[in-house]
């Protein structure tokens, strides 16, 4: 996606996965559905708004909810060192460590925007024939229909979304 926004802040922009503002046109998250097929073999269309901000290099891993996350190069070493501070005696670190960095791969895209998803991560989120791309703004999610399906369905009851997202604080900064 694109976002018209000019750069008024003396500060860079965070570095979690965000493209560096070079113009009013530029990319700046990931945002927005996309639906797209996946091959035999694994190929997979980046959305056309998401490649520059991959052009850094990417990676692939677990998601949470039996889905993927696909990282930038930057956002990925940003994130490293937290792993690795974590108290590798707690055994929920481990498991942590072992769902994300144990199943990460780097994903390479070429001239036309296509990606190769590992076999194993596929498996994982039983990807056969058809994805869902969801923009998470530092990243985005890879899904099987069926399992985005589930996710719409929760997210379409707004009296319990009301109660569910209450306590977050979506405040402007």
């Amino acid at each position: 996606m694109l976002v018209d926004r000019a750069n008024t802040s003396d500060q860079e922009p965070p570095t979690l996965a965000l493209a560096t503002l070079t113009s009013g046109m530029t990319p700046m998250f990931f945002i927005g559905q996309y639906h797209d097929l996946i091959d035999e073999k694994g190929r997979l269309t980046v959305p056309a708004g998401f490649r520059e901000l991959l052009s850094g290099g990417a990676f692939v891993a677990r998601g949470f909810d039996r889905n993927l996350w696909v990282l930038t190069a930057a956002a990925f070493q940003e994130i490293y060192p937290r792993f690795m501070a974590l108290n590798v005696t707690d055994p929920l670190a481990r498991l942590l460590l072992r769902m994300f960095l144990g199943s990460a791969s780097p994903l390479e895209m070429d001239q036309a925007g296509g990606v190769v998803v590992p076999k194993n991560l596929r498996a994982f989120a039983n990807l056969n024939g058809e994805a869902v791309i969801v923009g998470q703004g530092n990243y985005f999610e890879i899904w099987a229909p069926a399992y985005w399906k589930e996710q719409e369905t929760q997210l379409q009851d707004v009296a319990a979304n009301a109660q569910r997202f209450a306590s977050l604080n979506l405040a402007a900064v």
